[in-house]
């Protein structure tokens, strides 16, 4: 009762004011009639405040959102379910549900007086240009009395989540050679793939039976290498992304980050539908593969939360997808790359696998000088020279690129002999 006198309104206080200065004036000037009117004045406001204050506590609330996981841009429907669980009828209710800054400003809903055990639901949409995971809620209620002489807030604990994922692109399809991995009784699709001598042989790793040690291998490569004999055939893929954040440029959705992040999304989507055992990795701590039920999902909704890390460096990268690489595809989406750092992920190249970079140019997400233009140009074309000569296809990613343009590139690496030239002959050009 004390918090809900605490909740009267200035009309409530006014009511009270107005019966203490009537009761005052009845006792000065002896009217018992002016008695009657402050004691009447003065009821109203605490007989308000009771009303509230036990209602108050009668009321439970339920929120859902359709559907909990959309696309950048897209649009969520929350519905919220307000029952009142007494035989008191409330009075007017306002709804206010707090909401984070991208989605939009605080929905405030009017509800007319709920009878006794009787429910209703109001809905309001959400969207959302930034992706990421946003928590809505606690709804506040602010319940009053008919007269509007007492109003008491109310906040309902329960929070949901919505994930804003990446804008996922259907792509075309396309056939990418290289995409098979392991061994088994296929060995005409492992000589194809990765050799003969090799087709059938990995890494000694430890607790491996010394028994399946290929001797042959073991002296050619100097390692101690052994057969991978009951490996099933699948298909593999890696999609790996480069969060450096001196790599990228641009700013909010625009940004060539955000444009990697949709990439791989993509990449990774379509792959997966396409049958590939699926692995996600960047350098800020992603590793998880997509393959179970829900996986995609998974998949997504870290995609969702990732961000440009200003630690990350392409050696922890390429030492990542090492960890647990075992041929198949690699699908590389980069940033802005030096020739060290190119010639650094040769080292993916290694256990037969098939490496294809989109090398995203975020200089062209800015707006240069002439000269500075130039010198951003002859960068990206020796890295892009770097990767091809180390083995990798290379798709040149610049502003304003789409992706399902860019995909059947994938399959022919886009580094014939002419464009391989072109490249030599700028960076030789700003060489000299």
């Amino acid at each position: 009762m004390r918090e809900a006198l605490r909740g009267l309104t200035t009309r409530g206080r006014s009511f009270l004011a107005a019966a203490l200065a009537a009761a005052l004036s009845a006792l000065l000037l002896g009217e018992k009639d002016l008695l009657r009117v402050a004691i009447l004045l003065g009821v109203l406001p605490l007989l308000a405040a009771l009303y509230v204050g036990r209602s108050r506590y009668k009321l439970a609330c339920s929120r859902s959102l359709q559907p909990h996981r959309v696309p950048v841009g897209a649009s969520s429907r929350v519905v919220l379910r307000l029952q009142n669980m007494s035989r008191l009828p409330t009075g007017t209710l306002l709804l206010e549900d707090r909401l984070p800054y991208a989605l939009g400003s605080r929905p405030r809903v009017v509800l007319e007086r709920l009878g006794a055990h009787q429910a209703s639901s109001v809905a309001y949409t959400v969207r959302a240009d930034i992706r990421g995971r946003y928590e809505v809620g606690p709804l506040v209620i602010r319940l009053t009395d008919p007269f509007g002489l007492c109003e008491l807030t109310r906040a309902f604990p329960s929070v949901d989540s919505l994930t804003v994922i990446p804008q996922v692109t259907p792509l075309p399809s396309v056939r990418l050679t290289g995409e098979y991995a392991g061994t088994g009784e296929s060995r005409a699709r492992s000589v194809a793939v990765h050799g003969e001598d090799d087709a059938a042989t990995r890494e000694y790793r430890r607790g491996d039976d010394l028994r399946r040690v290929h001797w042959k291998s073991t002296a050619r490569t100097g390692e101690l290498m052994v057969r991978r004999e009951e490996q099933p055939w699948e298909s593999r893929a890696t999609v790996v992304l480069d969060t450096r954040s001196f790599a990228h440029r641009g700013e909010g959705p625009t940004a060539s980050f955000e444009w990697a992040v949709s990439a791989a999304a993509s990449i990774a989507v379509h792959l997966r539908q396409a049958g590939y055992k699926l692995r996600l990795v960047s350098d800020s701590g992603i590793d998880i593969t997509a393959n179970e039920a829900g996986g995609e999902g998974l998949l997504l909704d870290r995609l969702a939360e990732v961000r440009l890390n200003k630690h990350a460096d392409v050696a922890t990268l390429v030492e990542r997808v090492r960890q647990r690489s075992d041929g198949g595809l690699v699908i590389a989406l980069l940033g802005a790359l030096t020739t060290t750092e190119a010639e650094l992920l040769a080292g993916l190249r290694g256990s037969g696998a098939t490496c294809i970079a989109f090398l995203i140019d975020s200089s062209t997400w800015l707006n240069l000088t002439p000269e500075v233009r130039a010198e951003a140009n002859h960068a990206h074309a020796a890295a892009a020279l770097g990767l091809m000569q180390s083995g990798w296809r290379v798709v040149s990613v610049e502003h304003g690129s789409k992706l399902p343009a860019l995909w059947p590139q994938a399959a022919r690496g886009s580094q014939g002999f002419a464009w391989r030239a072109v490249l030599a002959e700028t960076v030789a050009g700003g060489v000299r």
